[in-house]
Parts: structure tokens; sequence; C-alpha cells
């Protein structure tokens, strides 16, 4: 049986999702051809850099930089194996910590995931380069819906591939929710007869979204007076809130503290399994609103700067087997967009529409946008007023 990796990755959705710049200490994994540790181990092994020592031009090596318990156990193990290829595989916690190492450039790693809107500023900064496809046949194994949900953030499909992803949606605790108010729309979230029993993410661009949605306006609108209808709405719901939570929500959701809360459905499953195995007689669902939400996709892309680049591409085509993509998927429980992969899943994964929703309400989420540091700046100036209200 694996280890229990639940609590520290849905930590880290929960770090990415606020932009925290947090000092995380990096996984190192060296594997020899003939095998080693696993970097499911989470021994830490200092600070973020261990790659300083590439250089050799050789491709026997690659320099992979991930989120941490974001991969299976013997996933590393195995392409090395395969390959040939020693992995060096250090952890980042947050987008915001990963981004100033991959453009300072003195860390040269071959292989790296961020989130798309992460993506699209790098590729607007060149800071990573076009990927050779002809080099990627597994390529062929990702759905196309989750290629084109990518075209938000890489416009071409030129310097991604979609690794892992998810959507933000509303959980309920069924004992505390009248059946007649079973959440279909974000509006439930301002029904005052849960006051004082709904959780909003302290997170500005979730808390927008969900006003933005609510209100028929883009998730990446930077329109002033849109935004100020949205602060307006935050502020006409904050007596109603509980408590504006990161990783609390699931101790919260699980101890049934709240009736409401907003979520990633990367976190669901945790917390769905914690209340079955505690025996309590209510379960906590989830739903995206039928106005639609936010869906977020964590890619490969290779720095411009790697210097391992054959290694990085059958890195990022060994992550695309469908073998591959569905030990990862029973491992860190985050959707797939392997379409193979799928199709390997147990029945109760492919018709869990939570996990994997249908092509209906997927439609209706959108990625997440670079906004720029005007954008940026105008979203901080009004969630700061929201929350000093």
């Amino acid at each position: 049986m694996k280890k229990n990796l639940f609590q520290p990755s849905h930590y880290r959705v929960s770090l990415r999702r606020t932009a925290a710049l947090c000092t995380g200490a990096a996984l190192v994994l060296t594997l020899a051809s003939c095998g080693g540790s696993s970097s499911g181990s989470g021994t830490a092994a200092g600070a973020s850099g261990s790659a300083d020592s590439a250089g050799s031009g050789e491709d026997d090596v690659v320099y992979v930089y991930n989120w941490g318990e974001y991969i299976g156990e013997d996933v590393a193990e195995e392409f090395t194996k395969k390959t040939g290829i020693k992995v060096v595989y250090d952890t980042f916690e947050t987008n915001e910590e990963m981004l100033p190492i991959i453009e300072a450039g003195a860390v040269k790693y071959d292989v790296v995931c961020p989130s798309d809107y992460i993506i699209q500023k790098m590729i607007e900064n060149d800071d990573i380069q076009p990927l050779d496809f002809d080099k990627i046949p597994n390529y062929a194994n990702i759905d196309p819906k989750y290629i084109e949900k990518s075209r938000g953030f890489d416009p071409e499909n030129k310097y991604s591939v979609p690794y892992c992803w998810g959507t933000v949606g509303i959980l309920y605790n069924t004992s505390m929710v009248d059946p007649a108010d079973t959440p279909t729309s974000w509006n439930a979230l301002w029904n005052p007869k849960y006051a004082n029993n709904i959780l909003m993410q302290d997170s500005v661009r979730d808390a927008f979204m969900v006003g933005e949605k609510l209100l028929g306006f883009d998730i990446n609108t930077t329109d002033r007076s849109e935004l100020e209808q949205v602060r307006d709405k935050l502020i006409e719901q904050k007596p109603l809130v509980q408590a504006y939570v990161i990783d609390q929500v699931r101790d919260k959701m699980i101890g049934g503290e709240a009736a409401l809360a907003v979520i990633y459905s990367g976190e669901m499953l945790y917390v769905q399994q914690e209340v079955e195995a505690s025996g309590e007689d209510y379960e906590l669902k989830y739903v995206i609103p039928e106005e639609g939400s936010n869906v977020w996709i964590d890619s490969w892309v290779i720095p411009k700067n790697a210097e391992h680049v054959d290694a990085a591409h059958k890195w990022i085509d060994f992550m695309c087997d469908a073998e591959i993509a569905k030990e990862n998927f029973e491992y860190i429980t985050y959707p797939t967009p392997n379409k193979a992969a799928f199709d390997l899943l147990d029945p109760e994964y492919q018709n869990n529409k939570a996990l994997f929703p249908d092509d209906e309400a997927l439609a209706k989420c959108d990625v997440y946008k670079y906004l720029g540091a005007d954008g940026d700046a105008l979203y901080d100036e009004l969630w700061k007023e929201v929350k000093a209200e």
C-alpha cells in the first residue's frame, strides 16, 4: 500500500492558489541507471538549487523542477531504468518561488511544471523554448479538450504539455444544507440562511472569480467598473462568511464546522474520504456551479537555458505514457488530461463528475491569465477594500 500523501499535496495546491511566496526545501533525487530511492521518499535535502552542477551538456541526466508530492513514488526510477538517464529532482511550493530561480538562470533546470498563468508570463518573458513534438509521440494521448483549454495561456500550444488539472467549486455538507438549497449556483454563497457557515478562499483571484462568474464577467477582466461591482458583491457577502481560509478549509469541512465552502477539486477526494473513514452520518459533495468556474492546468515546459533538451523531451514523453500517467494519477489523485490513462482508470474514477466534469460543465470553466503588473495591482487594491470592510 502506498503511503498517504494527501495532506502534503493538498497543502501544495493551497499555496499555489494563493500565490504565497514561501521558502521551500528542495527534494533532491539522483537516480543511477541501476535504480535508487524514489521521488516519493519525501526527504528534504537542503535549499533549492541542486542543479548547480549541470553543465556537461550530455543527455545522460535530466534536471527536473516540480511541485512537491506531484509524481508517483517510483516513476523517476522507472524513467531511469527505461532510458538510462539519471534524474536530479528538485521541488518548489509555489509558482512565485519557482519563477525567479528559472529567470535568474544560475540553476539550470531542463524541465519544469508551472501553472497556466505563469506559463503565459514565461512565454512573454522568453523564459521557455518551443517544444519539438516529434520527440513527444505520446503527446497524442493528451485529450484534445485540455490542449484547447491550454490555448488560454499558450495560444499556439507550442510551449507546454498538460500534466494535471482541476477546477474550483462548492463543497457542501449534506447534513447542514437543506435539500431545497442544494447548491447549483455561486449565489448559494449569498444565502442568509447559512450566515457564519460559509467559507471563502483567502485568495484574490479565486474570490473575485466567484463574483465574476456570478455577475457574468470574464474571470480575467481588468475593467475597473466590472471589478468594482465584484468588490461590492463580495462586501455584501462578507457578513455571511465565517472565515476566509486556505488549507484550513479541509479541517473545517471534515469537522462539520461549516455548511458550504469554496474549494479546489484536488482537495475534494481527501476530505470526502476522511469523512467516510470517520463514520460520520453526513457526506461532503462537490459541485461546479452552473455559471462556470476556473479550470487550472499544470504543464511541462522546457526553460530557454536548459542544457539537456533531448532528455527533457524524453521526460515529457514518458510522463505522457498511458501507464505512467495512470500511476501518477493513482498516487497524487489530481485529474489527468491523458485520455489513454483515463481509459485505464477504475470506473469509480471515470464516473466521478466532480473529478472529471462532463464537457458541458468544463466548457464553462476558464483558465486564469497573467494580468500584468497593472492588472495585479488593481485586483489587490480592490481585495484590500473587501477585507477592510
